[in-house]
C-alpha cells in the first residue's frame, strides 16, 4: 500500500474518526469532572457494583495495571472505593461512592450529546447499519492478537 492509498483507506478514516470521537468525549466528560475512559468503568459498575478488579479488567479488555492506575485516580476523585473481598483477601472489589452513583445521569446526558453530534444527519436505519458494520469489524479484529 502506498502512502496515498493508506490515507484513502477505510481503516485510516476510522482511526481519524476514533481520535476525534475520543477528543470530543473528553471535552464533554471534563464538564462533569470526568476524564475519557472513566465512563467505561462507571458503566460496568452501574451494572454490577462490587465487581472485582480482575473482572473489571476482563470486561473492559484492559491490562490489570491500567485498571489499577485508573481506579487510583477515581478513588482520589471520590468516585469509587476499593475494599478487600471478605472471603478472599487477594481479591479487591470496586464500589461506587455516592458521587459515582450520582454521575450516571450526567454521563448518559453527555454520551447522548456526543451521539447526537456524531450522527447528525444519519437516519435510524443508517445508524443501525453502521453499528452492525462496526461490530463486524470488531469481531474480525478481536480474533487476532
Amino acid at each position: 500500500m502506498t502512502n496515498q492509498s493508506i490515507k484513502d483507506s477505510v481503516g485510516y478514516t476510522l482511526a481519524q474518526v476514533c481520535k476525534l470521537h475520543r477528543q470530543r468525549a473528553d471535552n464533554l466528560l471534563n464538564t462533569i469532572g470526568l476524564h475519557v475512559g472513566q465512563e467505561m468503568f462507571l458503566t460496568e459498575l452501574w451494572r454490577k457494583d462490587g465487581i472485582s478488579q480482575t473482572e473489571l479488567a476482563e470486561q473492559l479488555s484492559l491490562q490489570p495495571a491500567t485498571v489499577t492506575n485508573s481506579l487510583r485516580r477515581m478513588e482520589r476523585e471520590d468516585i469509587v472505593e476499593r475494599h478487600d473481598d471478605s472471603d478472599d483477601q487477594r481479591v479487591s472489589r470496586v464500589y461506587l461512592t455516592g458521587k459515582g452513583r450520582g454521575l450516571e445521569g450526567p454521563v448518559e446526558e453527555k454520551w447522548g450529546q456526543l451521539e447526537s453530534e456524531a450522527f447528525a444527519g444519519f437516519s435510524l436505519e443508517e445508524r443501525v447499519l453502521l453499528r452492525r458494520l462496526l461490530l463486524q469489524v470488531y469481531q474480525n479484529l478481536a480474533g487476532h492478537p
